[in-house]
């Protein structure tokens, strides 16, 4: 099995997982189909912490290894100075049709020395969930080599579970107190490196009934779906965003005494992206592919705890 049929596995995977906590994702995966239309995803967003996680690599690389070793290159790099992180977004090198990838990391001590070593205490002694193994197999599969039926069986659900969270549940007042600085923080405290949100590629929808993404919020909002309330660009720019309400769960945590407690908290939202033109190397119209720092800030706010 080559590397583009690892990587539609593991995206399939991981969808799956993504839609079984956000219903708002796979009710817009039933209306589209009941229409006729597809879903096919812009991006996934993933969310890290620039500072020791144990025996996974810090920040940005830990999540962008395994993309890179099925096809991906690294693009453009954002700095979100107000909020204290840095991202960068990949693209897959061959295969256009393939979701963009969208990893930022929370640079650490940049926050109050209070705040980063509750963060730091938290995660120090997580465990590295992709083996040994599963980077030799990446390795080959970076190399252009294909490796056995059996092997890739075992691979994709072991990376998959890698995407969620390896540290011990972090303690209560811990997130509390992380969240009163950074929500992004106490978010990715409770939630690792699961996926931070999937995103529905309007261009690429194709139902008659929603050319656009006006349309599509309009239409997902009479369904029930909770949204965000404003728009994200403007009519005729290069990239237009809304998204859903975050939906919200119980996530583990460890209270003081050192017994096991629930929290509720937000999980992840379905975006929407609707991408137009931008002049291309030779002059003429191309779909823009990037990011805008702007919109994604006030994104990023949306799996803040209600």
């Amino acid at each position: 099995m080559n590397a583009a049929t690892v990587l539609d596995k593991l995206l399939s995977r991981l969808w799956a997982q993504y839609i079984k906590r956000v219903p708002y994702a796979a009710q817009y995966q039933s209306m589209v189909e009941q229409h006729g239309g597809k879903v096919q995803n812009d991006h996934i967003a993933f969310r890290t912490f620039n500072t020791n996680v144990g025996r996974q690599p810090p920040g940005v690389p830990a999540i962008a290894r395994i993309f890179l070793a099925l096809g991906y290159q690294q693009k453009d790099l954002y700095l979100f100075e107000d909020k204290k992180l840095t991202a960068w977004h990949y693209e897959h090198k061959t295969n256009p049709a393939s979701p963009k990838i969208f990893i930022s990391q929370l640079e650490v001590d940049q926050l109050s020395p209070a705040t980063a070593d509750k963060i730091k205490k938290s995660v120090a002694a997580a465990p590295d969930l992709v083996s040994a193994d599963d980077l030799k197999q990446l390795e080959l599969l970076a190399k252009g080599e294909s490796i056995p039926q059996k092997r890739a069986d075992d691979l994709v659900p072991s990376l998959a579970k890698f995407f969620s969270r390896p540290w011990a549940p972090p303690l209560r007042k811990a997130v509390e107190a992380v969240d009163k600085e950074s929500q992004y923080a106490a978010w990715t405290l409770l939630h690792g490196n699961a996926v931070n949100h999937f995103t529905a590629y309007i261009n690429e929808q194709h139902v008659k009934e929603w050319p656009d993404i006006e349309a599509t919020v309009a239409a997902l909002a009479a369904a029930g779906v909770p949204m965000k309330d404003e728009m994200e660009g403007e009519r005729g720019s290069k990239l237009r965003q809304s998204s859903t309400k975050a939906a919200m769960e119980d996530c583990d945590v460890m209270e003081e005494g050192g017994g096991k407690g629930k929290m509720n908290w937000s999980y992840a939202y379905y975006e929407l992206a609707e991408r137009g033109n931008v002049p291309g190397p030779d002059g003429k119209p191309t779909r823009f592919h990037g990011f805008l720092g702007a919109q994604a800030t006030n994104l990023f706010e949306m799996t803040r705890r209600s």
